[in-house]
């Protein structure tokens, strides 16, 4: 494998596993999205009540919660990408059935929800497994650009994936099943297609404390503790995007159409940055690169909240997109270049758990926040508890403010010693 310096130079698409990596979670995360939109449409239709589309959220939620543990021992006790092939397989014969039942005309909403169920089943068994194998894919030195190649591709696919999934619906959800199962089609064959080395270690019983090493790595780690902590706050106290049906009505004075273009900026704005990202390297000073850039999260927040043009609120979501692309890409290549292989499954099993809370109370904290007090100032005071956050994280965890590289070897030797 080439030497991290020497491979800043490189391109990501010289390595072919990578590649079929990326075009795998490109194609599964366009399926998803445009999945997501033709479930929501069709359950809709057959029953018209708001509460069966709340019920989706929990199929996906459920499994998410309780299994997100157990499939991170998973990951890091049995072959990875046979663990993703498996996952995906599933998802695709759920999607099969979908299209299936749907062309019979013998769906209900019992039914859909049923396929989604083990939908999600199959995707959190499958996600820490799909996560721990970028490392192994490309060089230490280029991490970084392959987690924003990674990071820009998901948004890209957030945009423009209902989009597509609304288009094609006007054919009827088949038709989309369709489209998703040959997406998902794509995303096994590429993951079969990738050269990963990786030989699981022996196998020991999933005990309480096996399953639960996670926790106790991240707790004993002040790096990788920083990081996954900065992130669950950041983004708790950050998630004004929730009010935007509020601010675009009563503050901003606007309509469907300018909710749209609220709803895009942040998008835009990450995915503008992570592909300039992609083609650069990450040299120096990424401790404080990391904070500046959840620091400009938080400040991006503020003007978003006491703006009241429609154009200054647009540069603030897409600023605070771009912001945040930043730390995402920076925590995401740290906590995995920190982490022994050995451990990387249950590691990212924790931190999806961290990232799937603090986006959904981020959300509940901002709606109650803003019943009490009004929009604005709810998103204000989460713009404020964001650098508020920051100036501690800094004090608190002075080696990840110090932190030079993502790629640190004498923390891949702390992190490895018993």
């Amino acid at each position: 494998m080439p030497s991290p310096t020497s491979a800043r130079a490189e391109s990501l698409f010289h390595h072919r596993s990578f590649v079929a990596f990326w075009l795998a979670r490109t194609s599964s995360s366009f399926g998803f999205q445009m999945l997501s939109i033709a479930v929501g449409w069709q359950i809709y239709a057959i029953t018209g009540r708001a509460f069966d589309l709340g019920l989706i959220g929990l199929a996906q939620f459920l499994p998410a919660l309780v299994l997100a543990l157990p499939a991170g021992h998973v990951a890091d006790q049995f072959d990875r990408r046979r663990v993703v092939l498996l996952g995906q397989f599933t998802e695709l014969l759920a999607i099969a059935a979908l299209a299936t039942l749907t062309l019979l005309h013998m769906t209900n909403e019992l039914v859909i929800l049923a396929l989604i169920f083990v939908l999600s089943i199959a995707k959190t068994l499958e996600a820490p497994s799909l996560q721990s194998m970028l490392p192994a894919l490309v060089p230490p030195g280029i991490l970084a650009r392959a987690t924003a190649a990674n990071g820009a591709s998901m948004q890209t696919a957030s945009m423009l994936g209902p989009a597509l999934g609304g288009f094609l619906y006007v054919a009827g959800p088949q038709a989309v099943y369709i489209t998703t199962g040959v997406l998902y089609l794509i995303s096994v064959i590429m993951v079969s297609r990738l050269r990963y080395d990786h030989a699981p270690p022996p196998r020991t019983p999933a005990t309480f404390a096996s399953v639960f090493a996670g926790v106790k790595f991240i707790r004993n780690r002040p790096d990788v503790l920083g990081v996954i902590s900065l992130d669950l706050f950041a983004v708790l106290l950050g998630g004004a995007t929730a009010l935007l049906p509020i601010f675009a009505k009563d503050i901003l004075h606007t309509g469907p159409w300018g909710l749209g273009l609220l709803r895009g900026a942040p998008a835009v704005g990450g995915l503008l940055v992570g592909f300039w990202l992609s083609s650069r390297s990450l040299e120096r000073n990424v401790g404080k690169i990391m904070f500046a850039s959840v620091a400009g999260f938080g400040v991006a927040t503020l003007v978003f909240a006491l703006s009241k043009e429609l154009w200054l609120s647009l540069l603030a979501l897409f600023a605070l997109g771009g912001f945040d692309m930043v730390s995402m890409v920076i925590r995401g290549s740290l906590v995995q270049l920190d982490t022994p292989d050995e451990m990387r499954g249950r590691v990212s099993a924790v931190n999806s758990i961290f990232i799937n809370t603090s986006n959904q109370l981020g959300e509940f904290e901002s709606g109650m926040l803003a019943a009490w007090l009004g929009a604005a100032p709810a998103a204000a005071i989460g713009g404020i508890g964001t650098l508020v956050v920051v100036g501690l994280w800094m004090a608190w965890f002075p080696s990840l403010r110090k932190r030079q590289r993502l790629h640190d070897p004498a923390a891949n030797e702390i992190a490895s010693a018993p």
